[in-house]
């Protein structure tokens, strides 16, 4: 069993002061200890709303409602969302909790294997002072995991904007009015930081920063990319191509043969990306010229194709992929990356990447 200890380290000495609105969250963050028995989910960016034709959410829901009560409650899992559960830009809330009241109680049913938390996010940060919430007694700004002697911070991720943080009343009463009043009548959609690449890129890499100088792993949401040991997918499969290539050389012909069919299926991948990169804005995940692996992210619940999530357990960390397996997708993973079928819901669910939170923190110490 792995033991966490009191919260000692010194952070104020190691952080800069371009991020006190991090370091404050660090050190305010409910503290939960991990084991080697520990199972916990990682979900964020739900946006749920009324079931309505604007409520990106529906189109997952199912899906949803599947994985949590047919596969994580009974493998007792425990459960983190990690923000943005509600979309109260444009719903108010006693609309999504009428439509949505049998996933508030699932969500709360998790408490039994272990714990259940939820942090807020700037699009349900007016959360935090509602007392007739359902969740309540669960809400957080932050939560924090002792795993051995070793952090992982949870929090949204939009803390890292101060725009978003120390202004967010003014902001967030501007971008309710604009959402529901001007927004909804004239179609516009998506008014998010998530659809803006400068802006993700921007957060994202100021968590980064900021986790390498506490020398701390930092799990988010917010930005709706996918990161994994931070590297987006894009930066996942040029690293891999990369170590294919060089081992290529030594390798025998029946491993030849296998690596330049891996490198086939993710050079098509690769350009599948760039090809769609073009419409958003595609920018590389990597910060500098050795990445360091200090910031996940687990995506969001509300893609056209499916959901991406995170696991811990045990001493392992993996992103994950539900979707409709009656989907022809391809996935390109060096993992087993047999999808598996969720008994006859029809939903399956793959494992993008996984590793050893033990190397994930070595690799840490070692170059940041």
């Amino acid at each position: 069993m792995l033991r966490g200890r009191p919260y000692s380290r010194n952070i104020m000495s190691l952080s800069t002061k371009k991020h006190p609105q991090l370091e404050r969250l660090l050190q305010q963050a409910k503290p939960v200890t991990l084991g080697q028995s520990s199972k916990v989910l990682i979900l964020s960016d739900l946006h749920m709303g009324n079931g309505g034709r604007r409520d990106d959410f529906r189109r997952n829901a199912e899906l949803v409602k599947a994985m949590l009560e047919s596969y994580y409650l009974p493998e007792k899992y425990s459960l983190v969302l990690n923000g943005d559960i509600e979309e109260l830009f444009k719903f108010p809330l006693e609309s999504i909790v009428e439509k949505w009241g049998y996933l508030y109680d699932l969500f709360l049913k998790f408490e039994r294997n272990g714990f259940f938390w939820k942090t807020y996010g700037n699009h349900d940060a007016e959360l935090l002072e509602e007392k007739a919430y359902p969740l309540a007694s669960s809400m957080l700004k932050s939560l924090k995991f002792h795993y051995g002697d070793e952090t992982i911070l949870v929090l949204h991720g939009h803390q890292a904007s101060v725009l978003l943080w120390e202004t967010y009343p003014i902001v967030s009463r501007s971008v309710v009015f604009f959402l529901r009043y001007i927004a909804k009548p004239v179609g516009i959609r998506n008014f998010s930081t998530a659809y803006n690449s400068r802006r993700r890129f921007a957060i994202e890499k100021s968590i980064y920063e900021f986790s390498n100088q506490a020398k701390i792993v930092s799990i988010i949401g917010h930005t709706h990319r996918p990161l994994f040991e931070s590297l987006s997918k894009v930066d996942f499969l040029n690293f891999r191509i990369e170590e294919l290539c060089r081992a290529y050389p030594t390798a025998d012909s029946e491993k030849r043969a296998a690596i330049e069919k891996k490198i086939s299926a993710m050079k098509i991948e690769l350009a599948t990306c760039y090809k769609r990169g073009k419409k958003i804005g595609l920018r590389s995940g990597l910060y500098n010229s050795l990445t360091i692996p200090s910031v996940f992210n687990s995506g969001c619940a509300i893609g056209k194709r499916g959901i991406t999530a995170l696991e811990i357990e045990g001493n392992k960390i993996r992103l994950v992929y539900w979707y409709n397996g009656k989907q022809s997708r391809k996935f390109t993973s060096d993992r087993d990356n047999r999808p598996m079928e969720l008994d006859s819901t029809g939903f399956s669910r793959i494992v993008l990447n996984e590793d050893s939170l033990d190397y994930v923190f070595s690799r840490l110490h070692l170059l940041a």
